[in-house]
């Protein structure tokens, strides 16, 4: 993650502004109550999937945790103020470029994987919310609970967000895509 130590603060802040304990976060999102006290704290970076864990618990994008903007009628994020999020473990990179206004439904990011790296699996969203996928650059394979993928240089997918899914660079460069998560079924 581009500030460890802003992304420790917002989980914080997003977790008291929801009256949650670290035990009742726990219980909700399936990651221990240590992991989630060593991050609040800055001692350890989460995984994707525990980042993924955590933004579903609290009801929020994975963009709505690690950060952004608020609403404004016409809004410019300069590149150096988009949140991005970096999985040490796999150099996965998560970009969000969409604005963070709670309640908005959508969640536009650019992620890129680093030649033949692999993501840990994501958590499932609720029902009703869709990912659509689109490859600018390399070699994909989805996998969505259990069935594969692969998408070249322009291809797209479109796919259910309550279904577990992982993404593999197949390439030996960097894979970019874009993935639009949409939650407005929800609203």
């Amino acid at each position: 993650m581009a500030n460890p130590s802003k992304f420790a603060e917002a989980l914080k802040r997003r977790r008291l502004e929801q009256n949650l304990t670290l035990e009742q976060l726990s219980a909700k999102s399936g990651v221990s109550r240590a992991a989630i006290s060593k991050i609040e704290r800055g001692d350890s970076g989460a995984s994707t999937p525990v980042l993924g864990k955590l933004a579903e618990a609290l009801n929020l994008s994975i963009s709505q945790l690690v950060g952004g903007r608020s609403s404004e009628p016409v809004l410019r994020i300069p590149r150096d103020r988009q949140p991005v999020f970096v999985e040490e473990a796999t150099g996965f990179q998560r970009r969000s470029l969409s604005p963070m206004y709670l309640g908005r439904g959508i969640d536009f990011v650019l992620n890129r994987l680093p030649p033949k790296a692999k993501t840990g699996p994501f958590p499932s969203h609720r029902r009703g919310v869709e990912e659509h996928l689109y490859v600018t650059k390399g070699r994909l394979k989805v996998t969505l609970d259990g069935d594969e993928h692969v998408l070249e240089t322009g291809d797209f997918l479109l796919f259910r967000g309550d279904l577990n899914h992982t993404f593999e660079n197949l390439a030996a460069t960097v894979c970019e895509y874009f993935i639009v998560i949409d939650s407005t079924r929800l609203r």
